[in-house]
């Protein structure tokens, strides 16, 4: 396949170097709740450990329950003394794109403003792409189009699945013509074919509808999209033409999608506010598929069977994420992969 770009973005499910976390501390992210939240990525962190290095943003100085006084027994994890503003590396830390010529890890920045400027301070988060890259040793692209990381999902062979809520909002990108943006994609990422899943997003979602709560590829032509587990649900008609629109696209060469329903869970309400729960922010990773569960046990069965069947290679490791999911994201929202080369 001719790339249009320097540069080719892996599929998660390439090999990988490392996993990159931020450590939380941001109250302000699980309102009252943030107790649990700690011990949640130990857990997550103990378990990406066991196949591949971690490394871990340390946040402030001065966070409550710090990296270095809760991950210092775990093997095969570095903490980096970076500062940040919130917890979510995978939309402000770099996307690794690998050269073509020779393979190289190349970082790209994008810009990044909060998710359209709705949680400021977000300077030291803004930031982190480069001085990432910069620990690395790796070349920085840097873009000009305000993206997020948990916006883009690739099948690594030129396919690209976003939403026009995230990338076309004049929130992040004012005056850019779809064309225009496609064109940047296509120059940051060296895909080709990009399709745009429209249909709706989750009611909670404080992204504007990032793709990776909403339909992810877990193999070449093979995607799972989020659908309502009840009609009742206000969700249920955005998600069920996103499966349509999905299930009449093709993939940069031509083939046909096969896209299967991953139901989320019913409804759930914390302080009076819906959490986005979806089983498409999982996370792949070194011969395994960390998936996150909500407490609710059929359609916690459901997505773990699924993913068994369609990734009978991988073990799949079911992670608790009914905490996480207060601060409006899970575990793919919480790490940035590095793939090897």
């Amino acid at each position: 396949m001719k790339f249009q770009s320097p540069y080719y973005w892996p599929a998660e499910w390439a090999p990988q170097a490392a996993t990159w976390i931020a450590w939380p501390h941001n109250l302000q992210t699980w309102p009252d709740r943030f107790s649990p939240i700690p011990d949640c990525f130990r857990k997550f962190i103990t378990e990406l450990s066991r196949v591949q290095a971690v490394h871990v943003l340390s946040g402030p100085p001065g966070i409550p329950r710090p990296a270095v006084n809760i991950l210092t027994d775990i093997p095969n994890v570095t903490i980096h003394t970076i500062p940040t503003n919130d917890c979510w590396i995978r939309d402000f830390g770099p996307t690794f794109v690998r050269r073509i010529d020779d393979g190289s890890l190349v970082g790209i920045d994008w810009k990044f403003n909060a998710w359209g400027g709705k949680y400021p301070p977000f300077d030291d988060d803004a930031r982190a792409s480069m001085l990432i890259c910069n620990m690395l040793g790796c070349p920085r692209s840097a873009s000009p189009l305000y993206c997020e990381g948990g916006a883009l999902e690739t099948d690594g062979l030129g396919t690209l699945l976003t939403t026009s809520s995230v990338l076309k909002s004049p929130q992040r990108n004012p005056g850019w013509s779809q064309a225009m943006i496609e064109a940047e994609l296509q120059r940051q990422l060296g895909v080709v074919h990009v399709i745009w899943v429209d249909g709706g997003g989750l009611q909670g979602d404080d992204t504007d509808g990032h793709i990776d709560q909403l339909a992810r590829f877990v193999a070449p032509e093979i995607v799972v999209a989020a659908t309502s587990s009840s009609v009742s649900d206000p969700n249920h008609a955005g998600l069920a033409e996103n499966l349509r629109l999905l299930r009449k696209a093709t993939a940069a060469d031509g083939k046909p999608l096969v896209v299967h329903s991953l139901p989320t869970p019913p409804p759930r309400f914390v302080d009076q506010k819906r959490v986005p729960e979806s089983y498409c922010n999982f996370l792949l990773a070194n011969d395994i598929i960390i998936v996150p569960t909500f407490r609710h046990e059929p359609t916690d069965h459901s997505a773990l069977r699924l993913f068994e069947q369609l990734l009978p290679q991988r073990r799949l490791v079911p992670l608790d994420a009914s905490d996480l999911i207060w601060g409006l994201g899970a575990f793919h929202c919480a790490s940035q992969q590095q793939p090897r080369t």
